[in-house]
């Protein structure tokens, strides 16, 4: 739910430090729920095939840390999504407190960050399935590093305003799409089915660890050589990790052109498959709502703690640094969670905890002198909740999914859970303007409060273990 993404981009939850899609690969999508082949010579998917890794042996399947194409993809995101928590601070940073954005300005510019998934993520999702997803990834990479590379240019001209960032913010935003879709797809064609989950939990580990790391590092380079060069920084990690995925070989084949379908055919079949799985489908809900109110909640929270309560970059970024403890050891915790009440239960439990935390934001709000420790708090356990959430349900819609449809299940999914909250992100601008920022906090609390119904009240409790492909239809025919 947390919150953009992922990471696997992002993940699908919300995350609980802005109002994007804490999504979501998990890892592929854990984050979170956290991923053209123009740039990339199509000779490479020959050379792809031959130079592939064969398959292990059946039987107990070896360590994913000697699985050469594994360490490769998780080098590479491993300081890309480092490198991404500078700069999810210092555009903030950069809007608020060097172009003096209002609560309007904050809330347009938070929306360009999430838009392309309501504006191209269903096509995006039929497109990917059609071409080679690392080859998607190499070049999503390298545009959203020539993207960020414009802000310090522009910053260092003197002429960089408010819409400079919104626009830089709606590029990176596409191939955000892009990439994270791929990333979302690619982790089935690198290991194993029965290490699928082990690849998402040791990819989102890595997320949370670079979550603990990275906000503090951007804090001290932001106030070392300013919020506009930081960004260098992370275009820096999106080149590396675009080599590291050049040097990956994947098993994936190439799409045959003769099955592909019109594109508007091949969108709706990747719907009806998300929203005739019915498991799936109140996973969805809960992750789409939850992530709508936590826009509204989150966007004007940047204004909140620099501007209302005064603190520092550096204190934003220690607030996010320690949180993400909670996500790291979320991360870790997931698989013992899962044997002990079975990974059904799993997703109820995680949904209650990471709505129920949500209310401490605005309690937070109303009571300034503890803000610090509370919000440390609540991002804490909002995070655990998040990642146990977010590794249990992406993980099952990997393996529920038949290996085509898997760009544009996740791309479907990405549609609903990120789509509208580009408007949630219009809508705070407006409440904030209209009813200030401690209101508009209170209704996305309440709101992410009721979203954990559709999957508290399922059949998500009379099951220990959730279904894959073979026995999914079955297992949904009992869930009304």
């Amino acid at each position: 739910m947390s919150q953009s993404a992922g990471s696997p981009g992002a993940s699908d939850s919300p995350d609980p430090r802005k109002g994007t899609d804490v999504d979501d690969a998990v890892l592929a999508e854990a984050r979170a729920e956290a991923s053209g082949t123009s740039s990339v010579a199509r000779a490479d998917a020959a050379a792809d095939a031959d130079q592939a890794e064969p398959l292990p042996t059946p039987g107990r399947a070896p360590s994913l840390w000697r699985d050469r194409n594994f360490l490769t993809l998780w080098s590479g995101q491993a300081l890309s999504q480092f490198g991404a928590q500078i700069a999810e601070l210092a555009i903030p940073v950069l809007a608020v407190l060097l172009l003096n954005a209002n609560e309007f300005q904050v809330g347009v510019l938070n929306a360009a960050n999430v838009a392309a998934f309501l504006l191209v993520g269903l096509p995006a999702g039929a497109w990917i399935d059609r071409m080679r997803k690392r080859h998607v990834m190499i070049a999503a990479d390298l545009v959203r590093a020539a993207a960020l590379a414009v802000i310090p240019l522009l910053w260092t001209l003197g002429v960089l305003e408010v819409w400079h960032l919104v626009a830089v913010a709606g590029v990176i935003g596409i191939a955000t799409v892009f990439f994270d879709v791929s990333y979302q797809s690619i982790v089935p064609s690198l290991v194993r089915p029965n290490q699928i989950a082990e690849a998402n939990g040791k990819l989102q580990s890595t997320y949370e660890l670079a979550n603990i790391a990275g906000p503090g590092v951007g804090g001290w380079l932001i106030g070392v050589i300013t919020a506009p060069l930081a960004v260098l920084a992370t275009a820096g990690t999106y080149v590396v990790s675009a080599l590291a995925l050049m040097l990956t070989r994947d098993r994936e084949e190439a799409h045959d052109p003769a099955q592909r379908g019109p594109i508007l055919h091949e969108i709706w079949e990747g719907l009806r498959f998300v929203f005739t799985e019915k498991l799936l489908r109140r996973i969805v809900a809960t992750t789409g709502t939850s992530n709508f109110f936590n826009t509204i909640s989150t966007t004007l929270l940047p204004l909140f703690l620099l501007r209302d309560l005064g603190f520092s970059p550096a204190s934003l970024g220690l607030i996010f640094s320690l949180a993400s403890v909670g996500g790291l050891l979320g991360a870790i915790a997931t698989p013992h969670i899962v044997r002990r009440i079975g990974e059904a239960r799993a997703i109820p439990v995680s949904a209650l905890g990471f709505s129920f935390i949500a209310l401490l934001l605005p309690v937070a709000a109303l009571t300034p002198a503890i803000a610090f420790p509370l919000l440390v708090a609540q991002f804490f356990v909002m995070s655990f909740m998040v990642l146990v959430y977010n590794i249990t349900q992406v993980t099952f819609r990997q393996r529920i999914t038949p290996a085509r449809l898997l760009g544009r299940m996740n791309a479907s999914v990405r549609f609903v859970i990120w789509g509208f909250m580009p408007i949630a992100a219009l809508l705070a601008g407006g409440l904030g303007t209209w009813l200030g920022v401690v209101p508009t906090m209170w209704i996305g609390a309440i709101g992410q409060l009721l979203s954990a119904a559709f999957v508290v009240f399922s059949p998500f409790w009379t099951m220990r273990e959730l279904p894959d492909q073979h026995t999914s239809a079955a297992a949904s025919d009992g869930s009304a």
